[in-house]
Formats: structure tokens, C-alpha cells, sequence
């Protein structure tokens, strides 16, 4: 999972001092992974793309990732994924999921129903600041 969402990021065409200093936020150790639900992406007994929901409060979650591998980037598997986060949220009785997302995503999340509601600092590298998107999932109509 871990080398899955660096390359992703990687996608984008930061340099490698950029992917570095995000190597510790893109780390999702068995503490995080036992603690989240984590949900992989499997074409052809392949992982494909992985995301995770973390618990904001009993109304709202956070997609706390959401990585899909280069090569499959640009074919419904981010679709996909985020299509079954959202049902996944409604199943735990989420209301909205959060997203802080990279400035390069941001048509990904608004097509997938998100609006944007804010900036937030990077976790990552300084005096960056990144879009936070809400996806109120009681008006969407995802199955």
C-alpha cells in the first residue's frame, strides 16, 4: 500500500524531494490499517488502488486516502473506489465524508459530488495549502 500511494502521488510530476517529504504522511502502518477501514482494489489478483475512511465523529468520516496505481489512473478505478467509500460511509451511518485533497485531484472530488468547503496547511510540506472537499452523502445518488 505504502509504495502504491507514492507512486500515485509520484503521478503528478513532483520531483523526488517532494515524494520524500510525503513519504511519512503516505504511510499507512498495521496500527493505522487496524484501526480504519482500509479497502483494496483487486483487477486480475492485483491490488489496483486502495482507500481508507477514518471516523471524524458519529456524522462525518474522512477519506483518509485514496490512491489508484499510474498505469490504471484515467480508467473508473478512482471511481470505483470512491463509489464504494461513499457506500461504505452510508453503511456506518456517516453523513458527509471530508476530504483534504491534492490540488490535482480537485475534479476527481468534485465529480464525485464533493464541494469544495475550505483550504487546509499540508501535512507535508510547508506553507503548502490543499483544497478540503465535503461529499454530503444523504443528497447523492450513489448506490
Amino acid at each position: 500500500m505504502n509504495a502504491l500511494a507514492l507512486r500515485s502521488k509520484a503521478y503528478w510530476g513532483y520531483d523526488v524531494d517532494f515524494i520524500e517529504a510525503c513519504r511519512r504522511e503516505l504511510t499507512f502502518d498495521s496500527n493505522y490499517v487496524s484501526s480504519n477501514p482500509v479497502f483494496v482494489g483487486v483487477l486480475d489478483g492485483k491490488p489496483v488502488g486502495f482507500y481508507a475512511l477514518e471516523r471524524l465523529s458519529d456524522t462525518e468520516a474522512e477519506l483518509g486516502a485514496l490512491f489508484v496505481e499510474p498505469e490504471r489512473i484515467g480508467r473508473g478505478i478512482g471511481r470505483a473506489l470512491i463509489s464504494h467509500a461513499k457506500q461504505t460511509a452510508r453503511k456506518h451511518g456517516y453523513l458527509s465524508i471530508v476530504i483534504q485533497g491534492d490540488p490535482n485531484a480537485a475534479d476527481f472530488y468534485r465529480a464525485a459530488g464533493g464541494v469544495q468547503c475550505g483550504e487546509l496547511p499540508s501535512r507535508s510540506i510547508p506553507n503548502r495549502v490543499l483544497p478540503l472537499f465535503r461529499i454530503k452523502l444523504e443528497e447523492s445518488s450513489d448506490g
